[in-house]
């Protein structure tokens, strides 16, 4: 059987399993020369991660699936960290915090850019009173104001658009 597949635009790959009937090939061993039915395979473990890792290299690859990060730079917050993720989680929306109670936003921001988190939802005094969040595109850096009440809508409506 051949299998066959895509490759990206400048990759160039051979062969990255092969196998077969090995009959003839055991019996030459045997003493007698008796056909000994056998077959084999081998993977090529190298080449298939050379190709992940030019992937990775190119941002193709996104180590993580969270869709959404909930943060804050303020301390005591860790409450309505919770509270954001479980409405995003309930709506089928892949969500993750920082379980530290004042964990920095620089560090939280900086996560999001190495594990390629499209979205980041920010919570913090203002927006508190306000009865709403900030929500940012981590790769255009340009953030909205949504009230709590239409957060799961504008969050599946830029997902979409990131990912069709």
């Amino acid at each position: 059987a051949v299998l066959t597949g895509n490759l990206a635009a400048g990759e160039t790959v051979g062969s990255i399993a092969g196998g077969g009937r090995y009959d003839e090939l055991v019996g030459m061993f045997h003493p007698k020369g008796t056909a000994v039915p056998c077959v084999g395979m081998s993977i090529g473990i190298e080449r298939i991660f050379s190709i992940i890792e030019g992937r990775a290299k190119k941002g193709e690859v996104r180590t993580v699936e969270t869709e959404v990060v909930v943060a804050s730079g303020q301390k005591s917050f860790l409450e309505d960290r919770m509270k954001i993720c479980t409405l995003l989680w309930d709506a089928g929306i892949k969500t993750e915090f920082f379980h530290k109670d004042n964990p920095k936003l620089l560090t939280q921001f900086q996560y999001c850019e190495k594990e390629a988190v499209p979205l980041i939802v920010i919570i913090g005094e203002e927006e508190k009173k306000s009865g709403g969040v900030k929500l940012r595109d981590v790769e255009t850096r340009q953030e909205v104001f949504v009230a709590v009440a239409d957060l799961v809508g504008e969050v599946k409506m830029r997902l979409g658009k990131k990912n069709p």
